[in-house]
């Protein structure tokens, strides 16, 4: 059966809709959020500017085709690259081009366009380069043998370890992890044998649970030979036992776990928080939503990002383009573990990384990063169509 070649009916409109959504929930949440009297400027006009810029990016990201983003993938990934090792080498401070905050550097002061974190960008123009080499590499080698697999792994790790290196040094661990996560979505798809893949896993786990271990029972050796700080140890202690760290490193978590309890099943409603929390316009805005909107409401939004997700992977299970297919993996992949990582780090699921709930926390840089890479999964989809349609014509 022929489908309709009008770009209207080629459009993602179910997952234009869940955006807007989306929208509408960071407005409302932020516009509460920001009660709590921590804030001297007004976020929801910026936050809603964010959306308009937003949505002229995912304009301009439909306008290209899968083939043209295959073509530019390697210099996108380039400039992201030149981006960190800017950055990296970049002067910090006041009134410096890069900007320290709370002893890290992950910030660009740019003129007349304000503050963005480069790392943000990258892990788009990183799903990117990583689905051009993947799908390269298995055009070139139609025949697949073990010899190839670990060809093809080997690429992989030196395309992720690459930008991964710099983001370590900033230092950022949530962004490092988010990378290590589109890495493992990609080769899960790539084809590559399970024989290679479940050893390969099974070690990763193996060296997660040996450095937990470390870090809980062996924290000179791993200061003195691996090179870790004791903060960093404070922050898988204040995970686990937040309650020995009240007032500094478990102080988020606690205040965090007693905001969405008191939330109850109901809420307390739009604007009647009564629990105090650092930074509840971005990376603890879920708490904002469990406070003010109960057990229902924090269930809603996320039913809403299962949904998304759900929506995306029926895209990527339609589209017949392995490039295109890899980049709708490697962003399934990232939005995921935001997801699953921001949620679960406010409810000692999963300790606190820093990272902002996608499409509901405030920020410009991680806003118009996440609308370019469903920019992205919009125009894989639209073009695709027009592929389909154009196949059956010559048919």
């Amino acid at each position: 059966m022929k489908q309709t070649n009008k770009p209207a009916d080629r459009f993602d409109w179910t997952l234009a809709f869940i955006l807007l959504l989306f929208c509408i929930i960071s407005i409302f949440t932020i516009a509460s959020a920001q009660t709590s009297g921590q804030y001297s400027i007004n976020f929801v006009p910026l936050q809603i500017r964010w959306y308009i810029v937003g949505a002229f990016i995912i304009a301009m990201a439909m306008y290209l085709e899968p083939e043209q983003y295959k073509q530019m993938a390697w210099y996108l990934y380039g400039l992201g690259v030149f981006l960190l090792v800017f950055l990296f080498f970049a002067p910090g401070g006041d009134g410096q081009i890069a900007e320290m905050r709370l002893g890290a550097k992950r910030w660009l002061h740019l003129p007349a366009i304000g503050t963005i974190q480069p790392s943000e960008f990258i892990k788009t123009f990183f799903i990117l380069g990583m689905a051009r080499m993947v799908s390269s590499h298995n055009e070139n080698f139609v025949e697949r043998t073990i010899n190839t697999d670990f060809l093809l792994l080997g690429k992989i790790m030196v395309v992720l370890l690459l930008p991964l290196a710099f983001i370590v040094k900033q230092p950022d661990l949530g962004t490092s992890l988010v990378f290590m996560a589109i890495t493992a979505a990609v080769i899960v798809v790539a084809g590559i044998s399970w024989r290679i893949l479940l050893p390969l896993f099974a070690g990763t786990a193996a060296i997660g649970g040996g450095l937990l271990w470390m870090a809980l029972y062996a924290q000179d050796f791993m200061e003195d030979t691996l090179g870790f700080s004791r903060y960093q140890f404070k922050r898988v202690y204040s995970w686990l036992d937040p309650y020995s760290y009240p007032s500094d490193e478990g102080y988020n978590l606690l205040t965090s776990m007693t905001a969405i309890g008191s939330g109850g099943i109901n809420g307390k409603g739009f604007q009647s928080r009564e629990v105090y929390i650092p930074e509840n316009h971005t990376d603890f805005i879920f708490s904002v939503i469990g406070e003010e909107y109960g057990f229902i409401g924090a269930s809603l939004v996320i039913t809403l990002f299962f949904i998304l997700i759900y929506h995306l992977t029926r895209v990527a299970l339609e589209l017949k383009d392995p490039f295109s297919v890899y980049v709708c993996t490697g962003i399934i992949a990232m939005i995921t573990f935001h997801v699953f990582e921001n949620i679960g780090m406010t409810i000692q699921l999963l300790p606190i990384t820093g990272i902002p709930l996608p499409f509901i926390s405030y920020g410009g840089s991680s806003l118009m990063s996440n609308m370019l890479a469903i920019g992205l999964v919009f125009s894989m989809k639209f073009h695709h169509r027009t592929y389909l349609f154009d196949s059956d014509d010559e048919d």
